[in-house]
């Protein structure tokens, strides 16, 4: 997986960001943060907008979600196409429908959020249609954004350290979202997350403070920058072009207001993270001092360690699925 991920990375840093002056829409309100936010405010850097405190203000932007075509169909559900606009950009996706999902029989939702994958092999669904299909069998709708660059979707910034921070944007443009799905029942939404999707997660976690019950398989709980420089030590030229890169955006900017891990406090929604013993791309001791820092922090969170389990979950991962029903059952359903 480690040089899968230099791929992406390495093939994103022939060009830097150009800097100019950013001001979010004067339009703009979110369904998602109960942070009162700004009407608009100037950035003097382009970057200081993706701060946790900045997005926390920023919040998530609904956009209609929108259907373009039936990809498969059973006698459970239906899986889309979608898209929906996210920043002028337009991102697009696997949605997986209940078929008795409807404006009267409103579903729970799960948004899922997918690990490192590499351009040239992707399509959408690639690291969620599984798990999709046995949650959209359970009764619940299924989100996977493919994220910017992906898919259909539009290309995301040609800076590297951008790039990432867009896929926060869309993430929380995307559960804003929900709420244009007449099918859905948007008082009812879940985060289903896998590999650097588990990062993601836990960032807008901590940006909305919302209390969206999460599962994480394998999650990069590492602090930025380090949580992208572990993954380049194979790469030709051992990291270098990255680490010229982060040289550059350290001079102006201040990683510790990028990171999750110090705004774990913000974190308030109920939380189950697997971990497999067998885990090449993920040591199974992130997972074990993230779970431990969180329960010191009164954090509610499950752990279930699975061992001899890869990054996948296999052997284990039937265990694994079943857990995340009874999870999200307990959490969307039930509770509800």
């Amino acid at each position: 997986m480690k040089r899968a991920v230099i791929g992406i990375l390495l093939c994103l840093l022939g060009s830097g960001a150009i800097v100019y002056a950013i001001m979010w829409p004067r339009q703009s309100t979110s369904v998602l943060s109960p942070i009162t936010q700004s009407a608009s405010w100037r950035i003097d850097r382009p970057l200081d907008k993706y701060t946790i405190d900045s997005l926390s203000r920023r919040g998530g932007i609904p956009g209609d979600i929108e259907f373009d075509e039936a990809v498969a169909t059973t006698a459970a559900y239906t899986e889309y196409l979608f898209h929906f606009m996210s920043e002028g950009k337009k991102a697009t996706g696997l949605a997986h429908i209940p078929k008795d999902a409807s404006s009267q029989n409103k579903k729970p939702v799960i948004v899922q959020f997918r690990g490192y994958v590499d351009q040239r092999i992707y399509a959408p669904g690639v690291g969620t249609k599984r798990s999709a299909e046995v949650f959209a069998e359970q009764g619940f709708i299924t989100l996977a954004p493919d994220f910017l660059g992906y898919g259909g979707s539009d290309n995301p910034s040609s800076d590297v350290f951008e790039e990432r921070f867009q896929t926060y944007v869309v993430a929380l443009d995307l559960l804003a979202s929900v709420a244009t799905m007449p099918m859905a029942d948007s008082s009812r939404v879940g985060i289903w997350a896998h590999s650097n999707g588990g990062q993601i997660a836990l960032t807008v976690l901590a940006i909305t403070r919302g209390t969206y019950p999460t599962t994480l398989w394998a999650p990069v709980t590492r602090a930025f920058p380090y949580s992208i420089l572990y993954y380049t030590d194979e790469a030709d030229d051992k990291g270098k072009a990255l680490r010229k890169k982060l040289a550059e955006f350290e001079q102006n900017y201040d990683t510790d207001l990028y990171t999750v891990v110090n705004f774990t406090d913000r974190i308030a929604a109920p939380l189950q993270l697997h971990q497999g013993s067998g885990d090449a791309a993920v040591p199974v001791k992130w997972s074990e001092e993230f779970v431990s820092e969180l329960k010191d922090s009164n954090i509610t969170i499950g752990y279930f360690l699975y061992p001899g389990a890869d990054h996948n979950l296999q052997p284990s991962w039937n265990t694994v699925i079943s857990r995340d029903i009874g999870f999200f059952t307990r959490h969307l359903v039930t509770e509800k």
